[in-house]
């Protein structure tokens, strides 16, 4: 292994986190067992791309929101490691809370300095009934925050896609719409492979299309705002 100032070049951790709104609405037209489903079936092709970086070390974690805020998995698990417990959906929709958990958790520490810029999707399907703009400041306040990757999935037509938006922080990059399950499996598995796969990369190895992020972001599969079809359901 090549030598360099420091010592050798060693795996970095990158932490992927899900934040997962699982307010009363999410229990509607099945959207938190398509949610469940989704990320469950995601596991898999997220450890392969894990497996072809050995430069990373990806862990995986998620917070819940609905009236307030948990860590649903709280310890950074290696995802070959990871599994998946069904979340139940109840109450409101706690946003601002959530985010303020999430900085303290990206701040130094416990994160390393050196790991790689974090992996964070927020998905949600309506609209924040707390602060949400003093949580989305705390997590800016943190450099980790500032510069982790932000992707947000809107499940149904009542998400509040401007939220969403302000927590991408990006204008190149819209919240993937899901107006069905199908199309949830679809940006989840997106996200769970393509981008992370450009987030764990080393640098010279990356190929994206959207620029301004600190690692290159590759294109959505589908459009983010896509006509209406008759599959839609929520």
């Amino acid at each position: 292994m090549p030598k360099r100032p420091g010592g050798e070049l060693a795996t970095r951790p990158l932490h992927f986190i899900w934040i997962a709104d699982c307010s009363g609405s999410m229990s509607v037209d099945g959207k938190i067992q398509a949610l469940n489903n989704a990320i469950r079936e995601a596991l898999p092709h997220m450890r392969t791309v894990a497996d072809e970086n050995p430069n990373a070390e990806v862990l995986v974690r998620a917070l819940k929101f609905s009236s307030g805020a948990q860590w649903h998995v709280s310890q950074p698990t290696p995802v070959v490691d990871f599994k998946w417990t069904d979340l139940p959906a109840d109450g409101v929709t706690d946003l601002g809370r959530a985010l303020g958990m999430l900085a303290e958790q990206l701040r130094i520490p416990p994160m390393s300095d050196r790991a790689l810029p974090p992996v964070l999707v927020l998905i949600s399907d309506g609209c924040p009934t707390d602060d949400f703009n003093q949580g989305l400041q705390s997590l800016m306040n943190e450099p980790w925050g500032r510069k982790a990757v932000r992707i947000a999935i809107a499940i149904g037509e009542d998400a509040d896609t401007e939220v969403l938006q302000k927590f991408i922080g990006h204008p190149e990059l819209k919240p993937l719409q899901a107006n069905n399950p199908e199309a949830l499996v679809r940006h989840i598995k997106w996200v769970s492979t393509a981008v992370l796969k450009s987030a764990s990369a080393p640098a010279s190895q990356a190929t994206g299309v959207v620029s301004g992020f600190n690692v290159p972001i590759p294109a959505p599969p589908v459009s983010a705002a896509g006509p209406q079809t008759a599959d839609d359901v929520w």
